[in-house]
Order: C-alpha cells, then structure tokens, then sequence
C-alpha cells in the first residue's frame, strides 16, 4: 500500500494530466481520500495551477461526498446490529481511544472541527456513526469542518505561491 508521501505526487500528477476542464474533478477524487482530505486536495489543485475558489469548492464536494458515504453506510450498520439485540462493534484501537476522549471531552462539534488534527475526517465520521450520533448532525458538523480546514489550507498555499512567486 501506498504512503501518504506516495499518494500526494500520485495525484498531482494525475490532475497535471487531465484536461483543464477536468481538473477539478481530480482535486474532488482526491479530496475524497483518507488523509489527503478537501485541504490536501485543494492544495495539490493550487499548486498544480488550478484556481484556488475552484481546487477548494473541489476538494470539499470530494471529501464531503466521501465522508455522506460513509456517514450513511456507518448508520445503516449501526442500525442493523442495534435491531439485532446487539452492540454496534467497537475496534479497540489506538485512534478509537482519541476519538472517545476527545468525543467525550469537546463533543460532535469538537471532534468534527479538531478531529483533522487527530484522524481523518472519514474516520471521525464513522466513529460519530457508530455512536448513535444523529446523520444530521454529524454531516453538519463535518461539512463545517471540511469546509473550514479546506478554506484555511486553500487561503495557505495560495499565500505561500504569491510570496514565493
């Protein structure tokens, strides 16, 4: 499996190639992957030469699309294992420790707007899924979030491409 260090090049790559025309929806299909996220999507879109509002409306629909995916998928299986008469299954890993505490400590506001500090915004997604937070709120929340952290990346690398430029 590819690293992180692997994949962001992968994807420059692959946007340089398409046609102008269709290079937002290479910044979206990237913003739609773990770790790569709206904010590293959008930022790939920059430099890569894409206007910044359109690499950033891109990665956010990208990752967006993916974590409603994930958000409605994490729900229904919740849901069907709660039916059941059992509990919606916990992996006792490391990054669920951070979720729980930081879950329990800030809330679905906090985790959705810190969690990109922590783990991936899919990952906290699935996390507020398997807790019984309400689909609503935890995609209000994460479009926040996703929102946010892609503008402030965005408003970043742009800043950095005109000082240096």
């Amino acid at each position: 499996m590819a690293g992180l260090s692997d994949v962001v090049p992968q994807f420059q790559e692959l946007v340089a190639q398409l046609p102008d025309w269709l290079q937002p929806a290479g910044v979206a299909l990237a913003g739609a992957v773990p770790f790569v996220e709206g904010e590293g999507a959008a930022a790939i879109g920059v430099v890569g030469g894409i206007h910044p509002v359109f690499a950033a409306v891109a990665g956010i629909v990208g990752n967006f699309v993916a974590v409603l995916l994930v958000v409605l998928v994490g729900a229904r299986t919740r849901q069907a294992v709660v039916t059941r008469g059992g509990r919606a299954p916990v992996a006792p890993s490391a990054n669920r420790q951070k979720f729980d505490r930081a879950f329990a400590r800030y809330g679905v506001a906090g985790v959705s707007l810190l969690g990109p500090l922590l783990i991936p915004t899919h990952f906290t997604a699935a996390a507020l899924a398997a807790s019984g937070v309400p689909r609503a709120r935890i995609l209000t929340w994460q479009g926040i979030a996703i929102t946010l952290w892609t503008i402030a990346i965005s408003l970043v690398i742009t800043g950095v491409i005109a000082f240096a430029g």
